[in-house]
C-alpha cells in the first residue's frame, strides 16, 4: 500500500532542547492524524491489519538543502500507520524501516510504502508465493 501526505514533518531538531513540548505533541498529532485518515481514505486498504511488514519512507522536500536521516525517524508517521490499523505495532519486532530522502519543489510531500512481509498466498489451495521473510 503507498499513502501519500502532502508536506514533509518538521525536523526532529526543531523540538530538541525546546522548553514547549505543546509544538511538539500539536505536530505529533498533525501527522499521525494525517497518515490514519490517508489510511482510511485508501481504496486499497488491506483487509487485515499486516502483522509483519517493510516500511519505505520517502521525504520530498521543497529545496536541495542537507537533511539528517536521523531528525526524520518517522515516529510521527509510524503511530499513523499503527492508530490506522495498517500495522499491527511499530516496534523492530514487527517492522522494517528505510528512510529516503529525494526533491521537489513543486510538490513536496511525504510518501510512505507499507508490504508485507512473511506472507504467503495461495491459489487452488496451494502456496504459490512468499512475500519477503522476516529480516
Amino acid at each position: 500500500m503507498k499513502i501519500n501526505v502532502p508536506g514533509v514533518p518538521p525536523s526532529l531538531n526543531e523540538f530538541v532542547g525546546r522548553e514547549n513540548c505543546w509544538e511538539y505533541r500539536s505536530q505529533k498529532r498533525k501527522w499521525t492524524a494525517a497518515v490514519q485518515w490517508a489510511i482510511k481514505a485508501a481504496k486499497d486498504k488491506p483487509e487485515k491489519t499486516y502483522p509483519f511488514a517493510f516500511v519505505t519512507i520517502t521525504y520530498f522536500f521543497p529545496n536541495r538543502n542537507r537533511h539528517d536521516a536521523d531528525n526524520y525517524a518517522g515516529k510521527f508517521l509510524l503511530d499513523g500507520l499503527t492508530r490506522g490499523g495498517l500495522i499491527i505495532d511499530d516496534d523492530l519486532k514487527h517492522i522494517a524501516v528505510t528512510i529516503q530522502g529525494d526533491y521537489d519543489k513543486e510538490h513536496p510531500r511525504t510518501e510512505i510504502k507499507v508490504v508485507p512481509y512473511g506472507i504467503t498466498y495461495y491459489a487452488d489451495g496451494q502456496p504459490y508465493v512468499t512475500i519477503g521473510e522476516r529480516p
